[in-house]
């Protein structure tokens, strides 16, 4: 596959650039309050897994064109998000803008009601994945395991051109988990994130509608993000909160604050997320009744995961208030 390839070299000579001679034209993101790091940190990291993603959507011309076309356009409102800020409306009216040019574009045989419900979810997955980005080698990680099961599923379909782009995302996240692994020598950025979450969304989409795999299957592979961002979101907008300020109060966010340190913080997610992605690719091959079982199984074990967390962190509080 010339694809993956391409998106490994092309991440790789970016990240590079990056890390070096382009270094200091990179925002900084630099610690307050509300961070996790203790010293500043250049971010958009994420041009090079844009850069990856763009070089094996290119080797595959045109059948991805609508979809590089949507990354390049995130990307490059994302990036300038980055460096000067954007107003939150703005912001989250352009990643729908873009979900919904993806529907309609890529899937238009959806019937409508299920092309609105496809794009509001994939709006969804760019911002969830961007408020999952808080911690060094999170995200990437999370990244090389979920779209390393999506090229799984695709290949086993018998769709060897998605494989191919889900293998090359795979790759390029790969290559910027490098340097962003505990202790990060660059982050993200929305650049990153926003594509990402996009991405996520949209091959998951496209499974779905091409019946490669069941509509829960991208749900299961991604719960850990889906399920932390989604419960942190409704706890904050039934509390009140203003719940589009940047707080400390995820999953992820509260084990590394309860001493569990970004790198073993990293890794039980990374082990969270690749008990999920196993079950439901097992889950693909069973029955029914043998998919709701396993999958029931994997979920009561994700819930019992985050009580025990919620527990821990309560316990922390009665000694000291939360950080806001």
């Amino acid at each position: 596959m010339t694809g993956p390839l391409l998106a490994l070299l092309a991440a790789a000579a970016v990240l590079a650039w990056l890390l070096g001679p382009g270094r200091a034209r990179l925002p900084m993101d630099r610690p307050n309050e509300r961070s996790l790091h203790q010293v500043p940190v250049p971010r958009s990291g994420g041009l090079a897994v844009v850069a990856g993603v763009l070089a094996a959507c290119l080797a595959d011309w045109p059948s991805q064109a609508v979809l590089a076309g949507c990354v390049l356009a995130l990307a490059a409102l994302s990036f300038a998000d980055d460096w000067r800020g954007m107003p939150i409306a703005l912001r989250f009216g352009l990643h729908a803008a873009a979900a919904v040019a993806f529907v309609g574009l890529a899937l238009p045989s959806m019937a409508l009601p299920l092309q609105a419900a496809t794009a509001f979810l994939i709006a969804w997955s760019i911002n969830l994945y961007n408020f999952m980005d808080g911690s060094d080698g999170l995200a990437g990680g999370m990244a090389v395991i979920g779209f390393g099961t999506y090229a799984a599923a695709f290949a086993l379909a018998g769709d060897a051109s998605m494989a191919s782009l889900a293998l090359a995302v795979t790759a390029a996240a790969a290559v910027f988990l490098k340097a962003n692994f505990h202790p990060a020598r660059i982050f993200l950025g929305d650049v990153g994130s926003v594509p990402l979450g996009f991405l996520a969304g949209a091959l998951g989409a496209a499974g779905i509608a091409r019946g490669h795999f069941p509509a829960w299957f991208p749900f299961v592979v991604f719960a850990p993000f889906f399920a932390d961002a989604t419960t942190t979101l409704l706890r904050r907008i039934l509390r009140g909160e203003r719940f589009w300020q940047a707080h400390r109060q995820h999953y992820y966010q509260r084990l590394v604050q309860m001493g569990w340190g970004h790198r073993r913080t990293a890794l039980a997610e990374y082990l969270l997320m690749a008990a999920g992605a196993a079950a439901a690719l097992a889950a693909l091959w069973l029955p029914p009744a043998g998919q709701a079982l396993l999958l029931g199984a994997w979920g009561t074990a994700l819930l019992a995961a985050m009580a025990a967390v919620d527990r821990r962190w309560q316990r922390r509080t009665r000694v000291a208030p939360p950080p806001p």
